[in-house]
């Protein structure tokens, strides 16, 4: 049976509300006014207005619950979980046990854990994978709390675990391996956030590592969407797996009959000229030019150099051949290109009777 609410009690509750609406407004002027713009300062603004924001949403809906907790609908049976009857007063105090741990973790990620990683020098990697460790216990926990906190018993979910696991073996294996390679990934880490990988002959940078899939972010602004479990089951170059140092290699063929000795020593100073303006380009291990083979119109060399950032790759590749082209245009060493020659062994007569006249 609902009781009745006088018109009277409206109108507080409406008055309520607004003033909660107009506090937040207040709190969030004072602390913008107060911040200055200074970056300090901005800091703790940002943090005040989302706590002001989350009161004022949650607070409100607290609020809404508290004020009704005399109606009979707020505690009418909607449906059962086992033996424990589920009503919306339940359902709402359960959501808004997640809801604002949701929100103190995303608090916790933004606000105070970068301290922390910028105090330890930890990598992107690392940082990600722990805030998606964090993310995922706290909200773990949340739900097992909220759960407890509403008198659910955690027995009474055995059914929905049953049908979950039915549901994985029949018709969400791949999901569920998707899942289980991304936490194994945020944890092996043989791939983390900020490495240069090569996708199916595809370069770019791991930009997140969520639960279905990896976002790879490529070189020409694309974003890829890779299933976390391709990952683990086909071959991935990761040029930033364990050491950022690798090898870049140059090809260059010259015509025959150039002074190769002269090559090589243009080509190493190819190499110490770039290494003077790109601190990416390593002294140690020193450069190399292979002489790699006599081709069918040129003869062909590769310079090996050494950097520490896999991302210039392309970068670094386009100026050494600049240096190149421009060194050896002035010490007159030719780079040939393809040509073939046609030998004609018989012409009809007429033809040739054609080119004499």
């Amino acid at each position: 049976m609902n009781v009745y609410v006088p018109e009277d009690s409206l109108i507080v509750f409406g008055i309520v509300l607004i003033g909660i609406i107009f506090v937040r407004w207040m709190l969030v002027a004072s602390l913008k006014r107060w911040s200055n713009k200074d970056p300090d300062r901005m800091k703790v603004y940002h943090i005040g207005k989302s706590i002001a924001n989350w009161l004022m949403i949650y607070g409100t809906l607290v609020y809404v619950l508290f004020y009704f907790r005399t109606s009979d609908w707020m505690f009418q049976s909607l449906f059962s979980v086992g033996s424990e009857p589920v009503s919306v007063f339940l359902i709402l105090i359960a959501v808004l046990i997640i809801l604002l741990t949701s929100r103190v973790s995303s608090l916790v990620r933004r606000y105070i854990f970068p301290g922390i990683y910028k105090r330890y020098e930890l990598d992107r990697g690392v940082q990600f994978t722990f805030d998606k460790a964090f993310h995922y216990v706290v909200m773990v926990l949340a739900i097992v709390v909220s759960l407890s906190t509403v008198g659910f018993e955690l027995s009474a979910l055995t059914v929905f675990a049953g049908v979950v696991g039915v549901g994985i073996g029949f018709g969400m294996q791949n999901i569920a391996s998707n899942f289980i390679s991304g936490i194994i990934l945020l944890f092996e880490r043989p791939i983390k956030v900020g490495d240069r990988v090569i996708v199916d002959d595809i370069i770019g940078d791991v930009e997140r590592i969520n639960m279905r899939a990896t976002i790879i972010k490529t070189l020409d602004n694309e974003h890829i969407i890779v299933p976390n479990s391709y990952f683990l089951e086909e071959q991935v170059i990761n040029r930033s797996y364990s050491d950022k140092v690798m090898r870049l290699v140059i090809p260059v063929g010259v015509a025959y009959g150039s002074d190769v000795q002269l090559v090589r020593e243009l080509l190493l100073q190819v190499a110490k000229d770039e290494a003077e303006v790109s601190p990416s380009v390593r002294g140690l291990p020193e450069p190399f030019v292979n002489f790699k083979e006599f081709g069918d119109s040129s003869l062909n060399f590769e310079l090996f150099v050494w950097i520490s950032d896999p991302t210039l790759v392309i970068k670094l590749r386009s100026a050494m051949n600049f240096r190149i082209d421009e060194i050896f245009r002035k010490h007159n060493v030719e780079i040939p290109f393809p040509q073939r020659d046609l030998h004609v062994r018989s012409i009809d007569a007429s033809v040739t009777e054609q080119w004499t006249k």
